[in-house]
């Protein structure tokens, strides 16, 4: 078989899919991209067994069809180097030698059979549940939340986005047991309700494809795997099977004490003093009086300490709380408004923090942090 594609064109669509490749397989072949080209089509796969991202290319100049496995690496160290031009590729279906013709050189590898390239794992039709979500609206949901998932290896439902649908809503949480993220929005419409729990990786690789998207993104998915299909990409993934705990249980609901303060401002004073925190703990204070507000740290092992006020909009008892630094500064960083809502309770309980204007109407964001223990 033969084609001829432009080289930038596909040097970038390999880019994007070849996240899913792991480089630590133990299947050799999962090591390369699967080029199958048919009816003026290029498909090409690339897959680490969990997770499958499919991408094509329309073609004007083919011969002939065909399937092989290239050597992902290789090829992409290669077209890397190459300025925009069309490459022409001649693939021998005997052998799989594959000559690469650029205008002014040749390059030759070999190939791998197509039919060890394992095969990707389909929905079944019996319990499969689809719906359709604007690009921007899952982008949204995956970046609010997957910063909160965790490293867990005993408890995997925790280190997955929990996708909780309903039939006028879909709602994302992510938690690694310290912070939790509930993002939900109700500019959707599905058949029934419905959940699952998409593993961290498969969802940071809709995340960067997602963020050049304008389409609407089919979702398809049964009790084991999901499918996203949208524009020329289309990933398919292996779901973390398991129930998601009672998120909504650890989410206190009397909080008395408001404090309302810009979130560039916070989080760079946070960002500054938590350079003197305790570098294990990671513990700053934060003490709230009427319109003012101290964040302080201090590591008695190295005699050093900073504290900075901030002016605010605080009701509620005077207080003393603590957060680790490394985690209110995610939580402050995912926030979209310009300023912040603080809500708490006292010292030893979670605290709320939640954008004091949505960017949208139709969605409702929620981060809740665990505090630490202030001692003395």
């Amino acid at each position: 078989m033969k084609f001829i594609v432009s080289s930038t064109e596909l040097l970038s669509h390999l880019q994007r899919v070849s996240k899913a490749i792991s480089g630590k397989s133990t299947i050799p072949v999962l090591d390369s991209f699967l080029f199958d080209l048919a009816e003026k089509e290029l498909t090409i796969t690339a897959s680490d067994l969990e997770s499958t991202l499919i991408t094509k290319i329309t073609l004007e100049n083919t011969e002939g069809e065909g399937k092989i496995a290239l050597e992902a690496k290789r090829l992409l160290d290669i077209l890397k180097e190459f300025p925009e031009q069309p490459l022409t590729f001649e693939i021998d279906s005997e052998n799989l030698a594959t000559t690469i013709l650029s205008e002014n050189g040749k390059f030759s590898v070999v190939g791998s059979p197509a039919d060890e390239y394992p095969k990707y794992p389909e929905l079944s039709e019996d319990s499969k549940i689809t719906l359709t979500v604007s690009a921007e609206l899952l982008d949204s949901g995956i970046s609010k939340t997957v910063f909160a998932t965790a490293n867990d290896e005993l408890r995997p439902v925790m280190n997955g986005i929990y996708f909780a649908i309903a039939e006028d809503s879909i709602t994302f949480v992510a938690s690694d047991s310290h912070k939790l993220v509930r993002y939900k929005r109700t500019d959707i419409k599905a058949d029934k309700e419905a959940s699952f729990i998409l593993p961290k990786k498969p969802a940071n690789l809709l995340k960067a494809l997602l963020a050049s998207s304008e389409d609407n993104v089919s979702v398809a998915f049964d009790d084991k795997n999901a499918v996203f299909t949208f524009s020329e990409f289309k990933l398919i993934c292996r779901l973390t099977e398991g129930k998601y705990p009672n998120y909504e249980s650890v989410i206190p609901t009397e909080n008395p004490n408001k404090l309302i303060i810009n979130r560039q401002d916070i989080y760079n004073t946070v960002k500054r003093v938590s350079v003197f925190s305790n570098q294990a703990s990671n513990l700053i204070k934060l003490h709230l009086t009427e319109n003012e507000l101290t964040v302080s740290a201090q590591d008695i092992d190295f005699s050093i300490s900073a504290h900075e006020r901030l002016t605010c909009q605080y009701q509620g008892d005077n207080m003393e709380i603590g957060f680790k630094s490394v985690f209110l500064l995610e939580i402050l960083a995912n926030i979209g408004s310009d300023e912040v809502v603080f809500e708490l309770s006292d010292p030893s309980r979670a605290g709320l923090m939640l954008p004091f204007k949505s960017d949208s109407d139709n969605e409702d964001v929620l981060m809740l942090l665990m505090p630490m223990m202030i001692n003395g």
